[in-house]
């Protein structure tokens, strides 16, 4: 009887081990799980204000660009005293041509007209003298005529002279190239010594030194924007601010795209050619927004991670829209009070288990682990 309740007294004592020993087990088994979870921080989608905008990329262009050339041909450039990139006053010599030629012809021009001037005064003196004696009847009717005649005739002659004048010294002045108004040369395309033709492009000026943004809009984005609407030009580190002047009535046929022209008032480093993706501020709104740092792209496609309640993640794929101020929006795949992973989001993949813990906890434990 003794020995039964010894035996039995034993395997208690065994057992008991044995559940202890299974118990410390599992408890080790789930420490070990939390420690190899990847430690992560949660933020919460929420509806904040932003502004609605368009982004879109379009050209740097001048928003007049003057083609500028001489009206004569056969003539050699003698003197180009500008240079690409240079400012220049309206007025200002941009280009000579060997005039002497055509001083030639003002001087035989101003010749020729101070003969006629006085072929003319000496018309006039006699025409005016006879007419005094016709009043006295001692000349014939007929000859006052023909004196009358005689300065008319001079007269014309002095008008002709004049023209002639006035042509030479025209072309003349056709061999100094000035600028039509005030503005930055862009592009010069002739050298000391050639000669050019008249029509032929010589130089470029950009009137006043004004630029603008073109883009290419699609119709749906187009009804959106308006005349006097805000861009921003982010580029070299500096945000370029931009109006637009105008809007494209229509779309066109084929490519089902409408033009936006804003003028840059002050450009910045910003220069023609320029390819440069604008914010158009079309009005104000809200929208749903998270982290940026939660947004993980793989695949060409933006995702972001959510924790269940087995502390695994999922990964949603979702449409973001602009950034501001650290913030995503988002378009599509979350709706307010949904809770992502930030910290930790990049290391992640689906169904990886994860450990909730404080952003900054997060960021330690995550650099600990790297």
């Amino acid at each position: 009887m003794r020995a039964s309740i010894l035996r039995c007294t034993c395997l208690f004592l065994i057992a008991t081990l044995l559940a202890a020993c299974a118990g410390k087990d599992e408890k080790a088994d789930e420490a070990e799980t939390a420690m190899s979870a990847l430690p992560v921080s949660l933020a919460t989608a929420r509806l904040q204000p932003m502004a609605r905008t368009v982004l879109v990329s379009g050209p740097v262009t001048a928003y007049e660009e003057m083609q500028l050339g001489v009206e004569i041909s056969g003539q050699r450039v003698t003197a180009l005293p500008v240079d690409v990139g240079q400012w220049v006053k309206k007025g200002q010599v941009l280009l000579q041509l060997d005039h002497r030629t055509l001083d030639s012809e003002l001087a035989q021009a101003d010749a020729s007209l101070r003969q006629a001037q006085a072929a003319q005064d000496l018309a006039r003196m006699n025409y005016e003298r006879s007419a005094k004696l016709a009043a006295q009847q001692l000349i014939s009717a007929s000859s006052l005529d023909e004196l009358r005649a005689n300065r008319i005739n001079a007269e014309a002659q002095t008008a002709t002279a004049r023209a002639a004048r006035d042509a030479a010294r025209l072309r003349r002045d056709f061999a100094d190239l000035r600028a039509p108004a005030d503005g930055l040369v862009s592009k010069r395309l002739v050298q000391p010594g050639q000669v050019v033709s008249a029509g032929t492009e010589l130089l470029r000026l950009i009137r006043d030194g004004r630029l603008e943004w073109r883009a290419e809009l699609p119709e749906n984005q187009l009804a959106d924007v308006a005349v006097d609407n805000t861009v921003e030009l982010p580029y070299a580190g500096q945000v370029v601010a931009g109006r637009i002047r105008a809007v494209t009535p229509g779309v066109d046929a084929q490519t089902r795209t409408g033009t936006i022209y804003a003028d840059l008032p002050t450009p910045g480093p910003l220069k023609p050619g320029i390819y440069v993706e604008g914010r158009i501020v079309t009005g104000d709104g809200q929208a749903l927004t998270i982290p940026t740092a939660a947004i993980v792209q793989r695949d060409g496609h933006n995702y972001v991670f959510t924790v269940n309640d087995k502390q695994q993640a999922s990964r949603l794929r979702v449409r973001t829209g602009q950034a501001v101020q650290g913030r995503t929006a988002i378009l599509e795949g979350l709706k307010a009070g949904d809770n992502v992973v930030v910290e930790g989001a990049g290391f992640l993949g689906e169904g990886d288990r994860v450990r909730v813990i404080a952003p900054a906890k997060a960021g330690d434990a995550k650099a600990a682990a790297r």
